[in-house]
């Protein structure tokens, strides 16, 4: 009997994503009686919220990343993997890596999303996402290089397509990167250039529905739009884009279609799940929507298979009203804060009651001290709305090192209006982002583009 108890191992919980819902699911864990496996394919957390800050020169990737061996360096019951899942077992409870395999006595899945055209995939290269690392340094490249090309271009047509911005999508993600971008041309790089006046530069951002950030109230929508607009923002709305190719975006608008020279067209309009949604539905038979995210159980585990969960992005969580929870920092958070403290009942032989989301509001940047607000029965815009999006933001960041990095740039940003990541990186000749045949992101070769043609 001693010898039993003494070889028992641990519970062993496999996480596998390191983002929001999987890394606060491991903390969640870090003092109780079993053992953690965090997997992931990158050895840091990002912090996507700001990746648009990435983009346009604002902050430095190491700002919003913390390298996650560093932020589990304190729990013994904690190991990190660097690698990807490329199988699942739900009946022996294992999950195979690209080197190796695991056992698992519960199973947590939080890998996300990627971007989502909508049938259109053949417009990746041209029309980047943002969702990673890489994505926001190739924006970072296409942005910075639209202007130094056009300082280069003497023919006025030419020089009008590369000061040409066009940002498809108007949700949150949509309207930081139009307003951050506006910023640039109008006022950041406006004495920078001798050949060009950055600010004939034109930013266009196209949304489908009737208004901006459609989660929002109408009548923050309608504020947000207006900061815009004022920021110089050319915003459509009830616009679709139909077509992206030779560098001209092509845009219905009710019955009319435009067709625009543009160099630089940055992709923020859906998202759909990853690849592992699929490899769970072929393993488990569990229910995927229309964007391939995970129909979840109250608990946030999957129908059939208590053992395991999904979280965050991945996990479509559908509240009384009908509605899925939104895919953000928050939800992903609670939800792996939640599963950690259901699996510690589990093993105590109780039960926690179904997961139920606290929405402490929504907030939106616009641009320079001027956001967007939304906490329920209190609604705010402007300055203070601004004043609260900086510090939750800084507040949410894993460690404080990035919070102090972070304040410092903002607070030097705000007052001298410089960015000073405004490195162009990346050889053009390399390559550009591809789509396979199952969703996956590669780098494909490309013609260098002549910045004369």
């Amino acid at each position: 009997m001693t010898n039993k108890v003494e070889n028992q191992s641990p519970h062993h919980v496999v996480i596998v994503g390191g983002g929001f819902g999987g890394l606060h699911a491991a903390l969640s864990l870090g003092k109780a009686p079993v053992q953690v496996t965090l997997i992931d394919k990158r050895n840091f957390h990002l912090f996507q919220p700001l990746l648009y800050q990435v983009a346009t020169g604002g902050l430095s990737p190491a700002d919003i990343s913390s390298p996650l061996r560093s932020i589990l360096n304190k729990q013994p019951n904690t190991k990190v993997i660097m690698g990807e899942v490329q199988d699942v077992d739900p009946h022996q409870q294992k999950v195979f890596l690209n080197k190796g395999e695991l056992n698992y006595d519960t199973l947590i899945v939080a890998t996300g999303v990627s971007h989502h055209y909508f049938g259109n995939e053949q417009w990746a290269p041209t029309a980047p996402g943002l969702k990673t690392i890489e994505d926001a340094l190739e924006m970072r490249r296409r942005i910075f290089m639209a202007f130094e090309a056009a300082e280069k271009e003497t023919d006025a047509e030419k020089r009008r397509a590369w000061l040409t911005f066009v940002i498809v999508g108007g949700g949150p993600t949509g309207v930081e990167l139009a307003g951050a971008i506006a910023e640039l041309a109008y006022s950041t790089l406006k004495k920078d250039f001798r050949n060009i006046d950055t600010a004939e530069a034109t930013v266009i951002l196209v949304e489908g529905l009737d208004r901006v950030l459609p989660p929002y109230p109408p009548e923050l929508s309608a504020k947000a739009e207006a900061s815009l607009v004022k920021l110089g923002v050319k915003v459509q709305t009830k616009a679709l884009v139909t077509n992206i190719e030779d560098n001209v975006v092509t845009i219905r608008q009710g019955e009319n279609t435009t067709c625009m020279a543009a160099r630089t067209v940055l992709w923020a309009a859906g998202v759909k799940a990853s690849a592992m949604g699929t490899l769970l539905a072929e393993r488990t038979g569990v229910e995927l929507d229309r964007v391939g995210r995970v129909m979840v159980e109250s608990d946030l585990s999957i129908k059939g298979y208590p053992q395991i969960f999904v979280i965050g992005d991945l996990a479509n969580f559908t509240k009384p009203d009908g509605k899925p929870l939104a895919g953000v920092a928050p939800v992903a958070t609670q939800e792996g804060k939640y599963v950690a403290d259901s699996i510690l009942k589990r093993l105590d032989g109780e039960r926690l009651p179904a997961f139920d989301y606290y929405d402490a509001g929504s907030l939106s940047v616009i641009g320079r001290h001027s956001a967007v607000a939304d906490f329920g029965k209190v609604k705010m815009s402007g300055f203070f709305a601004w004043l609260i999006w900086v510090f939750v933001h800084i507040y949410y960041l894993i460690e404080f090192d990035s919070k102090l990095v972070v304040f410092i740039q903002w607070t030097w940003s705000y007052f001298t209006r410089k960015r000073g990541a405004r490195l162009i990186t990346g050889d053009e000749s390399l390559g550009q982002i591809g789509v396979d045949d199952r969703g996956d992101y590669f780098v494909q070769p490309k013609v260098k583009v002549n910045v004369k043609a």
